[in-house]
């Protein structure tokens, strides 16, 4: 009986050093277990590149059906993706990718009538609309839109248009004899000096390139015309001057160098 239970014991102790190696050793490593892989940034990159470039890193891709649109890509350039970039993730992970259409959806022109102007940006951008020119006319509706067009037609609200597309809007300026008092726009960062200018009952003129300033960053205001508390007519424009505002493109290039700088 000794004998039995000292073969039991030895039994027991190789199938407990077993398991230990299975679990230990053998598992980890047949699992790639605690081997990972950092997810890519892949927004920009085309659909014909992704398949060569996530390969080579052991990854695989899907794309989702319900993709999005920028007018400002390619198209089937990523937009977005799943996991996100910097996240870590096992070797041969699916990752799910959003591509830019090639050609816009189209979405239901909202109702902006009656909303004020600053309400009407807000609602076209959540839209992926675009704000166009600023009309404004006699009206006592001061600073309310009375009209929303695209191009020389009026939109009415429900109709089916592109997303990205420039809604102009007719606003009232209160029969035009109301004073505004300019805001201070100086080092305001360009979208949110325009998004003021437009919130206050003006309207954004000119945009011209300014010299950079060493105490402020790109995409920032240096001047303005009219001045800060100047007192204006509804509706007039007022004209910037921004760090790194290219005249071409009438946008902000923020990567736009800062060398030379002057105070």
């Amino acid at each position: 009986m000794k004998k039995i239970g000292i073969h039991l014991g030895v039994m027991m102790g190789l199938g407990l050093v077993m398991l230990l190696i299975f679990f230990y050793y053998f598992l980890p490593s047949y699992t790639n277990h605690g081997e990972t892989i950092t997810v890519p940034d892949l927004t920009g990159m085309t659909h014909d590149e992704l398949e060569e470039y996530l390969t080579q890193r052991e990854l695989r891709f899907e794309v989702e059906q319900d993709s999005g649109y920028n007018a400002e890509l390619p198209a089937l350039t990523v937009l977005k993706q799943y996991p996100l970039p910097g996240s870590n993730v096992k070797a041969n992970r699916k990752l799910f990718v959003n591509l830019n259409k090639t050609t816009p959806r189209k979405v239901l022109m909202p109702n902006l009538i009656d909303g004020s102007v600053k309400s009407a940006q807000m609602v076209l951008e959540s839209y992926g609309l675009e704000l166009g020119n600023i009309e404004y006319r006699p009206d006592l509706a001061q600073n309310a839109v009375l009209e929303q067009r695209l191009g020389s037609n009026v939109i009415e609200p429900g109709d089916s248009i592109y997303q990205g597309s420039r809604v102009d809007l007719i606003v009232g300026d209160g029969l035009g004899n109301q004073m505004l008092e300019v805001p201070a726009l100086f080092g305001m960062d360009f979208e949110d000096a325009e998004f003021t200018v437009i919130g206050s009952g003006l309207r954004l003129g000119s945009v011209l390139t300014a010299q950079p300033v060493d105490t402020l960053p790109v995409g920032a205001v240096t001047r303005q015309i009219p001045a800060a508390g100047e007192s204006i007519r509804i509706g007039q424009d007022v004209d910037l001057w921004v760090i790194g505002y290219n005249e071409d493109t009438q946008k902000v290039d923020y990567n736009a160098a800062t060398d030379g700088l002057t105070n």
